[in-house]
């Protein structure tokens, strides 16, 4: 195999067709490339002979600062650990950060692979970043960068946060809008809940049937003006009183007694959940991660009770400290406030965690979207296994585009909740791990390697490409892909 065909099958990843550094290195490329490259292990290569190349090779030179940056040096504050991409962990040599000049062909892929991971991270397009990239200073990029880090430092030494009221793992139900609604909004005011109680009872009784239980009384016809309210309104009541729905009642007296040791524990469960929502409000600018979620019965609340304690509470995450949305802990006023609540939320948080359970909603799905379309990092979690592969390979939020820069953002899909443990982690100690990937000649995919997960992505069609960004910055309003370096 000549020298030419060998560097062509070692840096096959980085052929992208576009113009420029995509297709720097491709069959048609001047062969002075290849004959230079090939000197490199017994002639390193200098950074004024790599813009001689570069511009061989139809591109632009690069400033020393980023040839610094990418090849001579493992960068302390960069959002991921260069030295921890997988293919150049063992490969890595101290040799490549000591020396003015790229001394083997690995030591070039290391700094291309790292270029390409930051093109899709930050630009959408490997050509975009460079062009924006190559006359910047070594502060300037570091500057850049430095941005798109967490900042661990400043999150691990804040202080506590007001401490959120508690509420018991059973009592998590009565804050939905289900029971807001059959309870009333202050004790002793109306009550559709009791009013159907009462009436049922009375009907009960006047039959001949002195005990009944609480779901005869509620499965009971609801008068209503519509039928589709009548079955909604059963749905609440069922909800509201699930722990109690088999209890026979044998009195009109036993029956309200009933109602108000429940009732009770509503009024209470509801202006504690009320509090916290102030507290969340009173630390929105300081808020880590928002946790999306639908419960419809109350096994769901026991459920998320658990998920989040078992997220949150291990050790991994300990010395971060981490503010999290419990969406378990947390009531609004009316259901247009708990929107209005909910959407800041998920604006103000850094990360936001999506639980599947057992069916889609539009709520959590439109909180993934909002997220994602805010560049921020999504982590789908289920642990049923078809669905995870769903989530990973065909559900329509697995892969959005933030609206501000036009990138290609992808959620990552965790099978477990230690994945999503792990996750945030990484995630909060800018310790994330990417590969690069090409399914089909010139299509890159980038994935975050714990979940296997594709989070950015740059496609093959030039069309769309070009079409694309010409398009997407047409009024200049990001301004980071010009409209002259499409693809």
């Amino acid at each position: 195999m000549s020298a030419k065909q060998q560097i062509l099958k070692e840096f096959a990843l980085f052929s992208v067709p576009t113009s420029g550094i995509g297709d720097w290195l491709s069959d048609n490329a001047d062969p002075d490339i290849f004959n230079r490259l090939a000197r490199i292990e017994s002639e390193p290569l200098s950074i004024e002979q790599f813009n001689q190349l570069l511009i061989l090779g139809r591109e632009a030179p690069m400033s020393d600062g980023m040839f610094n940056y990418y090849w001579l040096e493992v960068p302390r504050l960069h959002p991921y650990p260069p030295c921890k991409i997988p293919e150049f962990e063992s490969k890595f040599h101290a040799e490549w950060v000591k020396s003015p000049r790229i001394i083997s062909l690995d030591h070039l892929k290391w700094g291309l692979y790292r270029l390409y991971i930051d093109g899709l991270l930050y630009f959408g397009n490997v050509r975009a970043a460079y062009l924006s990239l190559r006359d910047r200073t070594h502060n300037e990029l570091e500057d850049f960068y430095a941005k798109h880090r967490f900042e661990t430092d400043v999150i691990k030494s804040r202080g506590p946060a007001l401490p959120m009221r508690l509420i018991a793992q059973d009592d998590r139900y009565f804050i939905s809008e289900m029971a807001c609604k059959s309870y009333g909004d202050t004790p002793g005011g109306h009550s559709a809940l009791k009013d159907a109680l009462l009436k049922a009872y009375r009907t009960h009784a006047t039959a001949g049937k002195t005990s009944p239980t609480i779901r005869e009384l509620l499965e009971s016809k609801v008068e209503s003006k519509v039928e589709d309210d009548q079955a909604m309104r059963q749905t609440e009541f069922l909800f509201s009183v699930d722990e109690v729905l088999d209890v026979r009642v044998t009195s009109e007296q036993d029956m309200l007694e009933r109602y108000k040791a429940i009732a009770d524990r509503f009024f209470k469960a509801r202006q504690a959940a009320l509090d916290n929502t102030s507290y969340y409000l009173s630390m929105a600018n300081d808020l880590d991660v928002y946790v999306a979620t639908s419960m419809r019965i109350r096994d769901d609340f026991r459920l998320m009770c658990e998920t989040c304690e078992l997220i949150f509470n291990d050790k991994r995450l300990e010395s971060l400290n981490l503010r999290y949305f419990d969406p378990t802990l947390s009531a609004a006023k009316g259901h247009e406030d708990k929107g209005l609540i909910e959407c800041l939320m998920v604006k103000c948080a850094k990360v936001l965690v999506y639980c599947a359970g057992e069916k889609d909603s539009w709520g959590k799905d439109a909180e993934a979207a909002m997220a994602l379309s805010l560049g921020k990092p999504v982590i789908f979690y289920c642990d049923k296994a078809p669905r995870t592969s769903f989530y990973r390979d065909v559900h329509p939020l697995s892969r959005l585009i933030e609206f501000k820069t036009g990138v290609a953002v992808g959620a990552m899909i965790a099978d477990s909740i230690d994945q999503v443990v792990a996750l945030l982690s990484r995630l909060f100690e800018n310790q994330m791990v990417y590969k690069l990937d090409q399914p089909k000649h010139g299509y890159l995919r980038l994935k975050e390697v714990l979940s296997d997960s594709v989070v950015r992505l740059q496609t093959d069609d030039q069309l769309l490409t070009r079409t694309f960004w010409n398009l997407y910055h047409g009024h200049k309003e990001a301004g980071i892909v010009p409209n002259s370096v499409a693809g």
